[in-house]
């Protein structure tokens, strides 16, 4: 689900990786010298969400000594400490201290009882976080978190360690923010409070003892601390403000008066790195450092260099962790554990740019640290199995567009890439296909990287596919490419008159038409969730009485368009079916413009002649020939109810008698014209739900045409 990188530092990566049944923690695995593969180091590391989306890791690198990790391990809801001196390969807890900072005892005896650290960075850039270690200051670590079987949030007791985690004690009984002076000479710590301040504590001996300070006169909110450049300064500068509404206060805090000279080879003493079991030899190599005696008052000053001597050590099992592939029974235990392989790995199986002919060694499950200096000993990496390199069958193909989509236009030059993940290259013949009647057979395909060009002439969806054999076997990549125009025109075509609760069509006009290339969402009123068809058509009710906007898009390769409609769904209204002499049918291009147009025209002369409010009138011409029509008589939205049916009536008296008349016609340029009589004059109109009897309505029709080239273009002059 995400990934998070830790640290890149000595030829390694570390990355965090939440996978797919993880919700706040993280698996941190560690790259090989190439960063090519990774192997898992430690499971479910807490995590948390930060604002604007940023996780942070319970994880930190100890500054100072390299090799050194502390993260925080979530299971089942409990939150523990973990320490590891040799980047991961063995993980143990923090001891707890015997005593607290009062001197009495802590009662805090493993396996049930150790320490744990808050491992978050702070929101202000200008105080420490919750642990803090230094370059310049090899073994000291300071950091906020309690005793117990867990971490606990809302305990956040300050501990310290001089010798890298070996040995902690309590010093603060609250969270103080931390710098560290002259390399980590003197530590300074003030309390992390909402309260104004103006006391700071610092200690000369590493936290033994603790002085106080009134670094001034007036209490200040503490915003921060700053420290003057260089490791070995003894000069901080604490800024804050009186109150919320005051400018910056800046207090120089100058330590130099207080030691009366530079310290000397004598003022110095030597302590050795080791792990929690004891041991010296740390990464392949016993390494010792130095630090200030207690009893000497001194600067260390800009010469002072931490790191004594260091010596090669033999290498032991703890200088080896699982190789890619391999994994240790119990990851959490220092003692030596086996590795071994995972249910998905196979050891002996040749790697995959394994070429025939060439040989290759097989894993033992084993490989020495990153960074690790040991040297002779023990060698779990010896007696590697040499294998020949079989010639392997093709696995992993994959075939895709360099554009990246798979809809292209007609004539459009189309680039297909061919790889393959595994699987031998040099003995294998790639039979390609590109569906147009286009065979190709290539050598070496996948190792020259040289793309297959192509262009499509064709609208279509055309089925691409490459087969790569030898004789070890076969595989074959298939992908689907769609050629299509972009759409020009889109028009929805829809009664915009309806009964309630009966079937209505809905039909989307698309110019080119791109049959089975095409996707049409629809939507019906406020619903936000659209159907989806591959027609162009869509039968469906409205269950309501009103007016119900219908929205219809279609899309076709990387083009879309939209139209939309307003259907006027009754519980009663009248539908007198017309039809048009043949003269019309010569005339009539079949496009939705020139139906609107008719329409408009006939139910404009209607109204006119019979003195109805257009309003109540709508003639729907139909696609196609021979040309008809519907006659829409809607009751009138102000009128009782109980009258509506007497005023149909006589509005449709009023439709028939101008009809019987001959009173419906007009002229067109040209001069021709059409007499206008009924088709049926024994037919009668019916309520919605009943027969309807068919109305002839014989318009007087002259078109003009102009041809241009090849192409007849239609204009209706409106009315």
């Amino acid at each position: 689900q995400d990934l998070q990188i830790i640290s890149t530092d000595e030829n390694q990566v570390f990355v965090a990786v939440q996978e797919w049944y993880q919700t706040d923690t993280y698996n941190l695995y560690q790259s090989d010298p190439q960063g090519v593969y990774y192997s898992i180091l430690l499971e479910n590391v807490r995590s948390t969400k930060q604002p604007e989306e940023n996780v942070l890791i319970d994880i930190l690198e100890v500054r100072g000594v390299k090799g050194v990790f502390l993260a925080n391990q979530k299971i089942d809801g409990k939150v523990t400490t973990l320490i590891t001196y040799n980047k991961g390969r063995d993980w143990d807890f923090l001891k707890p201290p015997d005593i607290d900072m009062n001197g009495k005892p802590t009662n805090c005896k493993p396996p049930d009882c150790y320490l744990h650290l808050h491992l978050r960075w702070a929101d202000n850039p200008y105080v420490s976080g919750t642990v803090h270690t230094k370059d310049t200051a090899p073994g000291l670590i300071m950091g906020a978190g309690n005793l117990g079987s867990q971490l606990v949030e809302y305990k956040e007791e300050m501990y310290i360690t001089s010798d890298c985690g070996n040995t902690w004690r309590q010093v603060f009984e609250e969270e103080h923010h931390i710098l560290y002076l002259d390399h980590g000479g003197v530590i300074v710590a003030i309390k992390d409070t909402s309260i104004p301040l103006k006391i700071l504590k610092f200690s000369i001996d590493e936290g033994q003892t603790w002085s106080t300070h009134n670094f001034t006169s007036t209490s200040v909110f503490v915003d921060g601390l700053l420290s003057e450049p260089g490791d070995e300064t003894l000069v901080m500068t604490v800024f804050g403000h009186i109150s919320y509404r005051s400018d910056w206060e800046l207090v120089k805090v100058d330590f130099r008066p207080s030691f009366p000279r530079e310290c000397t080879d004598d003022d110095y003493e030597s302590w050795e790195l080791t792990n929690l079991q004891g041991d010296r030899c740390i990464m392949g190599q016993q390494r010792s450092f130095r630090k200030r005696k207690v009893s000497s008052w001194c600067i260390k000053g800009r010469s002072f260099t931490s790191a004594l001597t260091s010596k090669v050590c033999e290498c032991v099992n703890s200088d080896f962790l699982c190789d890619y592939g391999f994994e240790r029974s119990a990851p959490l235990k220092s003692e030596s554990s086996k590795c071994f392989a995972d249910f998905w790995f196979n050891p002996e199986a040749p790697p995959e740019d394994c070429v025939l002919g060439q040989a290759y060694t097989s894993s033992t499950g084993y490989r020495k640290v990153v960074s690790n200096v040991c040297e002779g000993g023990v060698d779990l990496q010896q007696n590697l199995a040499q294998h020949m390199c079989p010639l392997i069958a093709p696995k992993g193909l994959q075939i895709s567009l360099r554009e990246e989509s798979l809809a292209v236009k007609p004539g459009e030059d189309v680039t297909f890439i061919v790889k393959q993940e595994q699987g031998d290259t040099l003995n294998t013949k790639y039979q390609v296909d590109l569906g147009d009647g286009f065979k190709a057979i290539y050598v070496n395909l996948t190792m020259t990287g040289e793309p297959i060009r192509h262009r499509y002439e064709n609208p279509g969806i055309y089925r691409v596919s490459v087969k790569a054999d030898n004789v070890a076997g076969h595989d074959e990549a298939v992908v689907f490419v769609q050629v299509s125009s972009p759409l020009q025109a889109l028009n929805l075509e829809v009664v915009p008159v309806i009964g309630r609760n009966q079937e209505v069509n809905l039909t989307a006009i698309i110019l080119p038409k791109n049959p089975n290339l095409t996707v049409f969402y629809w939507w019906i009123g406020n619903n936000l969730q659209p159907l989806l068809t591959l027609e162009s058509f869509l039968v469906t009710k409205f269950g309501e009485t009103g007016d119900v906007r219908v929205t219809v898009q279609a899309s076709c390769g990387s083009s879309m368009l939209q139209d939309s409609k307003v259907v006027h769904v009754f519980d009663h209204f009248h539908v007198l079916p017309l039809k048009f002499t043949k003269h019309l049918d010569m005339y009539n291009p079949d496009i939705p413009e020139w139906r609107e147009d008719i329409g408009r025209v006939v139910t404009r002369l209607l109204a006119k002649e019979t003195n109805i409010a257009e309003e109540t009138l709508m003639t729907v011409v139909k696609p196609g020939l021979p040309t008809t029509a519907d006659l829409h008589v809607l009751l009138p939205t102000n009128q009782p109810k109980r009258k509506r049916s007497v005023t149909s009536d006589k509005r449709i008296a009023a439709i028939k008698q101008a009809l019987n008349a001959h009173n419906i016609s007009f002229f067109l340029r040209g001069g021709y014209w059409v007499l206008v009589t009924l088709a049926d004059s024994n037919s009668d109109s019916q309520r919605l739900g009943g027969g309807s009897g068919y109305w002839a309505i014989v318009v007087l029709f002259v078109i003009c045409l102009v041809a241009v080239g090849a192409f007849i273009l239609y204009k209706f002059k409106r009315q």
